[in-house]
């Protein structure tokens, strides 16, 4: 098969096309023929050397989020056959290759059958942000009706679930945004109202908005230094998840609030073997929200092909990007 590799950590235009064996199919495991995959931060930080420890062997292929078609099941697998159109977070970390390739293998318990109301490029936007902010809100802050929840980088990867699940959920949501155009999206996705971050100081916000008590549960996309905000923030005995948490802080107003702080990292499953099959439920569960209307996937207005793969690193590190950038395979032809 052909696929865009890595041999070394570098800048975006580091990625060159290599002929690969096949992936051995093994049990329990799925062959997918790619469609669609996008970017993640984890991914071009993995391309940079900045998370080496959790890259795949070189030549390695990048890349997690996967939407495409099952092309063979292995031994043991019972809820997918050959033909089922799919996505997943499933590779592109240390111990498992990723999706820029034609074919990529998958534990099939990280694998779910797609959104049927969603292409596949639309479908490969979703898996690790959606897990992520479906892990943060649904299962550690759970979220409920009549909350106010404050949400981080609301038009953002994670973000943009993050308002769209804390809907959902029941919650009153105020999406946290920097422009104007963000604030119309935010709002377009459900939020009930926008907060200009740059305009307008913390103290400010949660005077004007919750009478200076608080929000019941702020969502942190943005995460190390932006913690201590997320705290002031936040409501005594409220609390805060963080996606980005790889620094020192000082935890007094953790304290003198008694907050509760969560940190997800969502690769856990994957890196360890360990509970990868909630993962696949998590996205079952999300692909009937999407096909009920009540969650969607924001995609930049850049897209790319797999072999312009290194613009689409560019563009993700340009800072230029609303929601997700997504590359589709230029010879899967039903996309």
């Amino acid at each position: 098969m052909k696929a865009l590799v890595i041999e070394h950590f570098g800048e975006p235009n580091i990625f060159t096309e290599k002929e690969l064996p096949l992936p051995e199919l093994l049990p329990g495991h799925v062959l997918i023929r790619v469609a669609a995959t996008s970017v993640n931060q984890v991914d071009t930080k993995i391309r940079q050397g900045v998370v080496a420890d959790i890259a795949p062997d070189f030549p390695a292929i990048l890349h997690g989020d996967v939407a495409g078609v099952i092309e063979a099941v292995g031994d043991n697998v019972e809820v997918f056959t050959i033909g089922d159109e799919v996505y997943a977070c499933a590779g592109g970390v240390k111990g498992i290759n990723g999706a820029i390739a034609e074919y990529m293998l998958a534990d099939a318990s990280l694998v779910a059958h797609k959104p049927k109301s969603l292409t596949f490029a639309e479908a490969a936007a979703l898996p690790l942000v959606s897990i992520t902010a479906w892990e943060g809100l649904i299962d550690r802050a759970k979220v409920q009706s009549g909350q106010k929840v404050l949400v981080y980088g609301a038009t953002g990867g994670v973000g943009h679930l993050g308002v769209q699940l804390a809907k959902w959920a029941g919650a009153e949501v105020y999406a946290l945004v920097s422009s104007q155009e963000k604030a119309k999206i935010a709002l377009n996705l459900g939020a009930d109202f926008t907060i200009d971050y740059r305009q307008t100081p913390v103290e400010e916000f949660v005077a004007q908005y919750t009478d200076g008590l608080g929000f019941d549960v702020v969502f942190d996309t943005v995460g190390n230094d932006n913690l201590q905000n997320a705290f002031k923030a936040a409501k005594s005995n409220g609390v805060v998840v963080s996606i980005v948490s790889l620094s020192q802080q000082d935890l007094t107003l953790l304290h003198v609030k008694g907050l509760t702080l969560h940190l997800v990292y969502m690769l856990i499953p994957m890196l360890s073997g360990i509970e990868r099959a909630y993962h696949g439920k998590i996205l079952s569960q999300l692909a009937a929200l999407v096909d009920l209307g009540h969650v969607r996937p924001l995609i930049d207005s850049k897209s790319f092909s797999f072999a312009e793969v290194g613009a689409a690193h560019a563009r993700a590190e340009s800072g230029q990007a609303i929601g997700k950038i997504v590359l589709t395979q230029e010879a899967f032809t039903i996309i």
